[in-house]
């Protein structure tokens, strides 16, 4: 998708409307949004071009202030309808660094420890190949180090069939694809393990365990499992680009057997709010989510052999899995990242932990993540320069 001038001043003046919807979040304390703005207007139309993104929702933070947020393109390409930065996106798999909060309070209540076996907390399954001289861990699940394959397992949201029940689609797939610290394996399965095990450990549905005791904690009123009436009037539609035209087309929209893994949808003002609860090292508004030891363990990179890059490209060589989110430093700053992407959107959110600063975007683009890797460190460096 290439963009004529005429493109690139319709990008400005949908996001110069958007600061108009959204004043009080248009206002900068101790950054400069009036020198900071063109050029990410223009590292955003780039990203675009390059990504074949149609749309991008996207929310600077700093602190505990989310100091500018708005929309560039079209969240529905057939009705030119204009993206903002409460337009609603899938999140996808940044939803797993909030299921890893959740099941961190359970570590602080002392039910479980890390380098626990999981097998010792499963009553009615077990993890088929799991052996007792190298269990799969909490810390394996929280690291894709379990051995646990990816797995997806889509349903047409529209389909007749749906997904089944955590315990029955764990008791049939629960298997090793190889033994545990072998590798790194992207495993939406071991999410979808680790929400169980929350089921069980908080006596609560996974659903309404996040709902109470994170969404709801950090004012995230526009993230749900399924969006309500409201939130479907702002959903954006996800595309896929057509390989022989170019052309983007609909993509379908699906519901999956892991959508513990991040089957979430979601605002980039309430992506923003994530972001700050974990500048903040676990605090939201006076509202401590997690214990700052356990904090620090999560943004360490737990396995030294296995960093590097990360998911097409983040970021350097220093980079590597906390707990959920990849770590890297950075020119002596440790940075925190994770992306989501699932058929027709792709999501981002970093930060540095240091300078307090952080980047969300949600778009409805196709695996757009090197592009929006390349946006994120500009709005990172735009944010400490400006």
């Amino acid at each position: 998708m290439n963009h004529s001038n005429k493109d690139r001043n319709l990008i400005c003046f949908m996001i110069v409307m958007g600061m108009l919807i959204f004043p009080s979040l248009a206002m900068a304390q101790s950054v400069d949004i009036d020198e900071l703005l063109p050029a990410l207007e223009e590292a955003v139309a780039q990203m675009m071009d390059e990504g074949k993104v149609p749309s991008a929702a996207i929310a600077l933070v700093k602190g505990d202030k989310i100091v500018w947020s708005g929309g560039f393109g079209y969240s529905n390409l057939w009705a030119k309808t204009p993206a903002k930065a409460n337009t609603v996106y899938l999140i996808g798999s940044t939803f797993k660094t909030m299921s890893t909060y959740a099941l961190l309070q359970q570590m602080e209540k002392k039910l479980f420890v890390l380098d626990d076996p999981v097998s010792r907390y499963l009553k009615d399954f077990q993890i088929n190949g799991d052996t007792s001289d190298n269990p799969v861990t909490f810390r394996h699940l929280l690291t894709h180090t379990s051995g646990l394959p990816a797995d997806f397992g889509p349903h047409n949201v529209w389909g007749p069939t749906v997904p089944p029940k955590l315990e029955d689609y764990l008791k049939r797939s629960l298997k090793l694809a190889d033994p545990p610290l072998t590798k790194v394996v992207y495993s939406n399965m071991a999410y979808t393990l680790i929400a169980y095990l929350l089921e069980e450990f908080s006596d609560v549905s996974f659903k309404r365990y996040m709902q109470k005791n994170i969404f709801d904690v950090l004012g995230m009123k526009d993230t749900a499992f399924a969006p309500r009436p409201d939130m479907e009037e702002r959903l954006a539609m996800p595309y896929l680009v057509n390989p022989k035209s170019g052309e983007h087309v609909p993509a379908q929209r699906v519901k999956a057997n892991v959508w513990p893994a991040g089957i979430v949808y979601g605002t980039v003002l309430d992506q923003a709010k994530w972001l700050i609860a974990n500048l903040n090292r676990g605090v939201y508004k006076d509202h401590r989510l997690i214990e700052e030891a356990t904090f620090q363990i999560l943004m360490t990179r737990q396995y030294d052999q296995f960093k590097g890059p990360l998911a097409r490209g983040w970021l350097n060589e220093t980079t590597g899995y906390g707990l959920t989110w990849w770590i890297s430093q950075e020119d002596g700053d440790t940075l925190f990242a994770h992306s989501g992407s699932v058929d027709g959107y792709t999501a981002f959110l970093a930060g540095n932990l240091d300078k307090k600063t952080g980047f969300a975007v949600l778009t409805n683009g196709q695996r757009a993540h090197p592009h929006l890797y390349k946006l994120a460190i500009t709005a990172l460096d735009l944010l400490e320069t400006k």
